[in-house]
C-alpha cells in the first residue's frame, strides 16, 4: 500500500527527484561533451587500390586518387583521368561499464557513402610535366548509434535511465591541387583544401533521449525526462604539401604535410526536460541556445618508401604523425577545452598520435591482351588520441584488381579495424570501455579515356 505524502513532503520529495535529475544531466554532458570520431582519427587518402595496400601510398601515389595521399605523385599520370570511390561500413562496438554491467552490449552502424570523385589532367608548360586536379573526399565519419539502460541509487532514490543516443554527420573537403615535374625525377605539388558547408554537407548531429527516473519509495516519477540536440556546421581552408622522388626504378620516396588550421563552428543546442508523477507534470523547461565557437585543427605529416622488386611484385611503408596535442575547441563564450576528452586544456594529457602502414602489391599480367590483374595485402597501427596514452587500434586488410591497359581500373579491397579496450575517455566515471570491431569495404573506379 502507497503512503500518502503531505503537501511539503511531496514538494520536498520533487525537488530531490529533480536533484537527482540533475545529476542524470551532467552526468550526460560526458556522453556529448568531446567531438566523437568513430572513424578512423587519422584520416590518410583514397581508393581501393591504395587501401588493400593498408594504406601505404604516399610514396606511390601515381592514380586519379593521389591528390588525396601526395599531390607531389600526380606528375606520374600521363593522360587524363577520373575516379569514383565508393564505400561501405559496418561498425561493432561491444560496450562495457564497470560500474553498471546492466548497460553492456553489443551496439552496431552501418553507413553506404560516396567516398571520393576526381577528375584529374596533365599536361605540358614550359618544358615541364604539370597536372591539375580537382576531387571531392570524404575524411571524417561520426556515426554510432547506442541503446543502454543504467540504474544507481541516488539520496536513497532507484534511478533507472534508458538512453537512447544517435551520432551522425561527416566531414568532407573539396581539393584543388597542382603538380610539377621540378627535375626528371623530383615533383612537387600543393592541394588547396576547401572545408565548407555550403559546398558540401559538412556537419554532424548529437541526438540522445533519456527516460526513466524512479524512486522506490513514496513518490514515483517517470519519463519524460530529457532530449538534447546538438548540431555542429564545420567551415575552414588549409593546404596539403607533397613531394615525390624517384631515386631510382626500385626506389622511390615520398612526403605530405598537412597544415593545421582554424575552422569556424557554429553549433545549436536544444534541450528538453519534462519530469512527470502519474499523469500530471510536475516540472518541465527548454533551452535553445546558438554558438559561434572555434576549432583548432592538428598538423599532420607523413614519409613513405616504396620499392619495386619487380614489375610484378612492390611493397611500401608509410609513418605518419598527427599532433594532436594541438587540437583544441574554442567556446564562444567560456574556456578552451579539448574535444577529446570535453574538459578543460589544463585538465588534460593528449599525446600526438604515430601511425604505421605496410603493404604489398602482386601483379598478374598479360601484355597480349593488355590487362593486369592485381592482389594486395596490408597492415597498419592506427592509435587512437584519448587522455594520457593514445588507445591503441590495429588493422589489416586485402584486395584485388582488374585494369585493362589505357582504358579503366577497377578495384576492391576489404579492411578490418581492430581494437581492444578503448574509448575510455567517453564515460570515465563508470568505469567504461569498448571493443572495436569496423568492417568496410572499398569499390573503385577509374577511367583513363573520358
Amino acid at each position: 500500500m502507497r503512503i500518502k505524502t503531505t503537501f511539503l513532503q511531496k514538494k520536498n520529495r520533487v525537488w530531490a527527484i529533480f536533484a537527482a535529475f540533475l545529476l542524470v544531466t551532467v552526468a550526460s554532458d560526458a556522453l556529448s561533451a568531446e567531438i566523437e570520431i568513430p572513424s578512423s582519427f587519422n584520416p590518410v587518402g583514397s581508393g581501393a587500390r591504395a587501401l588493400g595496400m593498408g594504406g601505404a601510398f604516399i610514396a606511390v601515389a601515381d592514380d586519379a586518387t593521389a591528390a588525396s595521399w601526395n599531390p607531389g605523385g600526380l606528375t606520374q599520370l600521363k593522360k587524363p583521368e577520373c575516379s569514383v570511390v565508393f564505400s561501405g561500413l559496418h561498425r561493432k562496438e561491444d560496450i562495457s561499464f564497470g560500474t553498471n554491467p546492466e548497460g553492456d552490449g553489443m551496439q552496431s552502424v552501418s553507413e553506404e557513402d560516396l567516398n571520393y570523385l576526381s577528375v584529374t589532367y596533365p599536361f605540358e608548360a614550359w618544358g615541364r610535366n604539370m597536372v591539375v586536379s580537382l576531387a571531392y573526399q570524404h575524411l571524417y565519419d561520426f556515426y554510432r548509434e547506442w541503446e543502454f539502460t543504467l540504474n544507481e541509487t541516488v539520496d536513497d532514490l532507484s534511478v533507472s535511465r534508458r538512453w537512447e543516443y544517435d551520432h551522425a554527420g561527416r566531414l568532407s573537403a573539396i581539393g584543388l591541387s597542382y603538380a610539377v615535374r621540378v627535375v626528371p625525377k623530383l615533383s612537387l605539388g600543393f592541394t588547396l583544401n576547401f572545408w565548407d558547408n555550403d559546398i558540401t554537407q559538412n556537419e554532424w548531429k548529437q541526438k540522445y533521449h533519456m527516460n526513466g527516473i524512479e524512486s522506490s519509495d513514496d513518490i514515483s516519477f517517470d519519463r519524460k525526462l530529457l532530449a538534447r540536440y546538438r548540431t555542429y556546421r564545420f567551415d575552414g581552408f588549409n593546404m596539403n604539401f607533397g613531394l615525390l622522388w624517384r631515386i631510382n626504378y626500385n626506389l622511390t620516396f615520398g612526403a605530405v604535410l598537412k597544415t593545421p588550421f582554424t575552422a569556424d563552428i557554429s553549433r545549436k543546442e536544444e534541450q528538453y526536460w519534462k519530469v512527470i508523477e502519474s499523469d500530471s507534470d510536475i516540472y518541465t523547461g527548454s533551452n535553445i541556445a546558438s554558438k559561434a565557437d572555434k576549432l583548432d585543427m592538428p598538423m599532420s605529416y607523413g614519409i613513405g618508401v616504396h620499392y619495386n622488386f619487380s614489375d610484378a611484385l612492390s611493397v611500401s611503408a608509410d609513418l605518419y604523425r598527427t599532433e594532436w596535442s594541438d587540437y583544441i575547441y574554442k567556446t564562444e563564450d567560456g574556456p578552451d577545452y579539448s574535444p577529446i576528452t570535453g574538459r578543460p586544456i589544463s585538465e588534460t594529457s593528449i599525446d600526438d598520435t604515430c601511425q604505421v602502414r605496410l603493404g604489398g602489391e602482386y601483379r598478374f599480367m598479360n601484355k597480349e591482351k593488355e590487362y593486369v590483374v592485381p592482389i594486395r595485402f596490408g597492415v597498419f597501427y592506427d592509435p587512437v588520441p584519448a587522455d594520457g596514452s593514445p588507445d591503441d587500434v590495429y588493422g589489416i586488410s586485402i584486395g584485388l584488381g582488374f585494369t585493362k591497359n589505357n582504358f579503366f581500373s577497377l578495384d576492391l579491397s576489404y579492411q578490418y579495424r581492430f581494437g581492444n579496450n578503448v574509448g575510455e575517455i567517453y564515460l570515465k566515471h563508470f568505469d567504461f570501455s569498448q571493443d572495436l570491431d569496423e568492417h568496410t569495404v572499398y569499390a573503385s573506379l577509374i577511367i583513363y579515356k573520358w
